[in-house]
């Protein structure tokens, strides 16, 4: 019996802040990514899945792409290098926005050697300031084996435009058998999902101050009432002693608040009552240690 079902894994790829990651929860239907307006938020390839009557797509979440020397960057920028290799499409996301820079043209650069197998979505052309001409020329002189069938006008924000763009991803898959069962729409772990979600709170609360330099460990993870309970403890880890108090807010406001709306996101993703204990430590210099950069970026993945 043939088999007609499409099946691949799609690279997300692009700058910091162009909407990747609320593009791939707009597509999956569901939380996937965390999203702020800080860049670079994502720091690892998350997965999102798009399971359809045409087959099942594989979306990785890569951490924008920016030049920097810095050592979490360049752990960044190889996590993103490993999905355009491993992955059968790409899905080069623009900010409409935005002015092309030299981050865009070193990203096109980057996707030259798979440009056939590459699809743009010139994004947030909601925004009164959207100027998709200028991406159709970039995409014409820096990707020129990208077909111009191959371009989509999204906005991720208001849902508009995504539905074309499935279709011709779709069109673009192999033929196959799906990776992962029906009912996933993620594979990341629980704590890695759990880590997030607070990091996410924690970052737009404070990305002004702090926007890299803290990281969230769950340091347990419990079920409790005969499995109907989730009981947490995790830190929010930041660099310095003295950043702590930043977190905490005064009265102890600011970690309530993040607790709060870390809470009702958990509640909203798990079957579980959850119960949050969160509580702030510092690491110092931990950008620089390459044992806890190795341990975040590789985190994120459960075994299928």
């Amino acid at each position: 019996m043939r088999n007609d079902k499409k099946a691949a894994f799609v690279a997300v790829v692009g700058r910091p802040s162009v909407g990747k990651s609320t593009l791939i929860n707009r597509l999956c239907g569901a939380k996937i990514a965390i999203v702020s307006a800080a860049p670079q938020t994502t720091r690892n390839a998350i997965r999102g899945i798009v399971n359809r009557p045409q087959g099942q797509l594989v979306f990785v979440d890569t951490p924008g792409r920016h030049n920097s020397e810095r050592k979490l960057n360049r752990r960044l920028l190889d996590v993103s290098d490993r999905a355009i290799a491993e992955a059968e499409i790409m899905l080069y996301v623009l900010d409409g926005s935005r002015s092309v820079g030299a981050e865009e043209e070193a990203i096109a650069d980057r996707l030259v050697p798979v440009a056939e197998q590459t699809i743009a979505a010139v994004n947030k052309m909601d925004s009164p300031s959207a100027d998709y001409e200028q991406y159709r020329r970039f995409l014409q002189d820096r990707l020129p084996l990208v077909n111009e069938n191959r371009y989509f006008k999204t906005s991720a924000m208001k849902r508009e435009g995504l539905e074309p763009l499935l279709n011709c991803l779709f069109a673009m898959a192999n033929e196959g058998e799906p990776f992962y069962p029906e009912e996933y729409y993620t594979d990341q772990d629980v704590t890695f999902r759990i880590a997030e979600i607070i990091r996410e709170k924690a970052i737009n609360r404070l990305y002004q101050e702090l926007p890299h330099s803290l990281y969230v460990e769950v340091a347990d993870a419990e079920l409790q009432d005969d499995g109907k309970r989730l009981w947490i403890r995790a830190f929010i880890i930041t660099e310095r002693e003295s950043q702590k108090g930043m977190i905490v807010g005064k009265g102890g406001i600011l970690i309530k608040a993040i607790r709060q709306a870390a809470l009702k996101d958990l509640n909203r993703i798990f079957d579980w009552k959850v119960a949050l204990d969160l509580r702030v430590k510092s690491s110092h210099d931990w950008r620089h240690n390459d044992s806890i950069l190795k341990k975040l970026i590789d985190r994120s993945v459960t075994q299928v």
